[in-house]
């Protein structure tokens, strides 16, 4: 429930950062389903209020503020520019009645390609202020470490497009690397489709919304899927070293580049996250008690493809992260239409804070 308190608290806090250099939006509460359906797949509809226009056609309460941000900066958006926002979202609930279904963010967004390192440190600096005085625990990641993990596997096109496709799915993302390692059996279906020459002779009729062409093509590429080589045993290990590292920024940095020797694709993200905690300690962040987890983030928003990170209140395992942020230039590229710019930027939940306030 949105309470009053909660709504003063995110008052105080779009001030903030307003003060802090940002410009005050109010991004529309009914969003495009064509557009969120293609950035997020049908999985959205299960976590979304979905409804109807005769004349824009399907519309979702928006999930979130950062999409349309996105879309209204790289529509007519300066460079550099700070955005800061206020207001509800909504979150369908399923299987947890406790959860909220509706309430409040307030978001800081940077776009600016001066120095995404500084940037970054920026938006976790502010947010740490924020919230400062509330003994909050802080968890960062950097989805783009393993991002380029993927991108330098010794494997298929396809099979690295598939799990780049689903590093937002942990458990869906682990089958597929057990499956292309060869380490989980092959489905009897598959197996089965596979070893018939004419799959589609004696067929039932089309009646979906896949042609013939397009089915040909799939099976075309499981042949292509079943021929390739096992990912190695040898990158396997490497992988699972680099998604178990989960230390504080220092060591985690240290175990990372002594992995870059046998994973050279990950030398870049590695040096980026050097760069980042070089610019939180220019923001007074205490790197040396901040915890980094290779896997962080793989849960939220997909849109996130670099630093990641939340704040969570110790010892209120119930309670879902009162701030929540990352980077996120890939969505500046799926809606520049062409253009793109670095963002990051993260979202509190002024409702938590209030609780939390109180309880303190």
């Amino acid at each position: 429930m949105i309470t009053r308190e909660g709504r003063a608290k995110a008052a105080k806090l779009r001030d903030r950062f307003e003060a802090a250099g940002a410009q005050v939006v109010e991004p529309p509460m009914l969003q495009s389903a064509e557009l969120l359906l293609d950035l997020y797949g049908e999985d959205i509809r299960a976590r979304a209020y979905v409804t109807s226009d005769a004349l824009r056609g399907e519309q979702m309460l928006r999930p979130d503020f950062t999409v349309p941000v996105v879309q209204m900066h790289m529509a007519h958006g300066a460079d550099p520019a700070r955005y800061t926002y206020a207001g509800e979202v909504f979150r369908r609930q399923e299987e947890d009645p406790d959860r909220a279904s509706e309430f409040l963010q307030v978001g800081f967004e940077v776009f600016d390609r001066t120095d995404p390192a500084a940037a970054d440190a920026e938006v976790f600096a502010l947010m740490a202020e924020a919230v400062a005085g509330l003994n909050l625990r802080a968890a960062t990641g950097d989805i783009g470490i393993l991002t380029a993990a993927v991108n330098g596997l010794r494997t298929s096109e396809a099979r690295r497009a598939a799990l780049l496709r689903h590093i937002w799915r942990p458990r869906r993302f682990r089958a597929l690397l057990d499956r292309f390692a060869g380490r989980a059996p092959v489905p009897a279906s598959r197996t089965a489709l596979l070893a018939n020459p004419q799959p589609r002779l004696g067929a039932a009729p089309l009646i979906g919304v896949r042609t013939e062409a397009e089915i040909e093509a799939r099976i075309s590429a499981l042949h292509a899927d079943a021929a390739a080589k096992p990912i190695s045993a040898a990158e396997m290990e490497l992988l699972d070293t680099l998604m178990g590292v989960r230390e504080t920024v220092p060591f985690a940095l240290s175990q990372l580049r002594d992995l870059t020797v046998d994973m050279p694709s990950i030398s870049g993200a590695v040096e980026g996250l050097a760069a980042r905690a070089d610019a939180l300690v220019a923001r007074g962040v205490d790197v040396d008690t901040l915890d980094f987890e290779a896997s962080y983030g793989r849960t939220s928003m997909e849109y996130y493809d670099g630093f990641v990170f939340g704040f969570y209140a110790a010892g209120r395992a119930d309670l879902p992260a009162v701030v929540s942020g990352g980077r996120y230039d890939a969505l500046t590229r799926r809606l520049g239409k062409g253009a793109e710019i670095p963002a990051v930027g993260a979202v509190l939940r002024p409702g938590l804070l209030a609780e939390l306030e109180a309880g303190a």
